[in-house]
């Protein structure tokens, strides 16, 4: 709904510009572009909306132009198509500002122009971008919001991924283990949302004066993002070892299960407190806890449930530093290793 209203005033903003302030007849192309621009999603929405501003103006300038001297027709649509997204590509334009320039040359090539309108029109769709480009900066999409729940969201996800592999391994369930490795794989779509709508609230605070405040707390996010990847990392692996054990009807010592289970918990409650904006030091005795279990070896573990101790051991280290512990810090609150008989039952 936010972004329909915004569109809805956007566009009106436009055309009163362009109409009483410019004094053009119909400008046509205000709104549309202003609309165009705007009706994007939150991530990188700055880059987008500078995008098709840029191209709408080139579109319609190069159509005004070649219409002018030319007049429409057949071959004028192909020449001023070709003109219009050649010169936007020149411009090193993505694919949506060279697609945008073609498109909006099209129309004015083909919409014959009022009296005294043959070079307004672009300054028209230059107007629409300018207004939307405000509206990007004055009214932005929770910049501070959509960031941290995003980053709940992949630790949440962490944390069901986690419970789904102790579940597998304790069932012996194949299939669950094969699901739950595709979605450990699948996990990184998550992490890079998290990565391009951190980026967008860092542009948009640094821009707008309205919510330059709130730099601190989205830079606290960005921060966030270098022990998600490395949690990521580690859970995959994890994961892929946790399926090869069960295709291969390895054992699992049953304290390393117990160990997935505090660790899947764990991630919930961080999860939780992020979501809840708070920075999750409640979590950090949790984790040392789980750091100082894992340090005991299992002498009935395999291969695979050494590596799997192993990973979840990197993986505290991960999240102590999402609770804002220092790395060389939550290396020292993982302890070392040491060997003990097999207590598994």
């Amino acid at each position: 709904m936010f972004f329909i209203v915004q569109c809805g005033l956007g566009a009106a903003t436009a055309w009163w510009v362009a109409s009483a302030v410019l004094h053009h007849n119909r400008p046509f192309f205000a709104p549309v572009t202003a609309m165009i621009s705007l009706g994007m999603s939150f991530g990188q929405r700055l880059r987008r909306v500078t995008e098709v501003m840029i191209g709408v103006a080139v579109g319609v300038f190069v159509g005004d132009v070649f219409v002018h001297f030319f007049g429409s027709g057949y071959w004028q649509i192909v020449v001023v198509v070709v003109l219009a997204m050649s010169v936007a590509a020149l411009l090193g334009a993505g694919m949506l500002l060279i697609t945008q320039a073609g498109v909006q040359s099209v129309i004015v090539t083909t919409l014959v122009a009022g009296s005294g309108q043959a070079f307004t029109r672009w300054l028209d769709a230059v107007v629409g971008g300018v207004v939307a480009l405000l509206f990007t900066l004055v009214a932005p999409a929770a910049p501070l919001r959509r960031p941290r729940q995003q980053a709940a969201l992949v630790v949440h996800e962490i944390g069901e991924i986690l419970a789904d592999t102790a579940r597998s391994l304790r069932n012996h369930d194949s299939d669950l283990a094969s699901a739950t490795l595709s979605r450990a794989r699948e996990s990184e779509s998550l992490l890079d949302e998290a990565r391009a709508l951190s980026a967008e609230g860092i542009a948009v605070v640094r821009l707008s004066p309205f919510r330059r405040r709130h730099l601190p707390g989205v830079q606290a996010i960005a921060d966030l993002l270098e022990p998600l990847d490395r949690a990521i990392r580690n859970l995959r692996v994890l994961v892929r070892r946790a399926a090869i054990a069960t295709w291969r009807e390895e054992a699992v010592p049953t304290a390393y299960l117990h160990l997935l289970d505090a660790l899947a918990e764990t991630s919930e409650d961080i999860s939780r407190e992020l979501g809840e904006r708070r920075l999750p030091t409640n979590a950090r005795v949790g984790l040392q806890r789980i750091g100082e279990a894992s340090a005991v070896i299992d002498k009935s573990a395999g291969l695979s449930g050494e590596v799997m101790r192993a990973q979840i051991r990197s993986m505290v280290v991960d999240l102590l530093m999402l609770t804002g512990v220092p790395h060389d810090e939550a290396i020292e609150m993982v302890p070392e290793s040491m060997s003990t008989g097999p207590h598994d039952d």
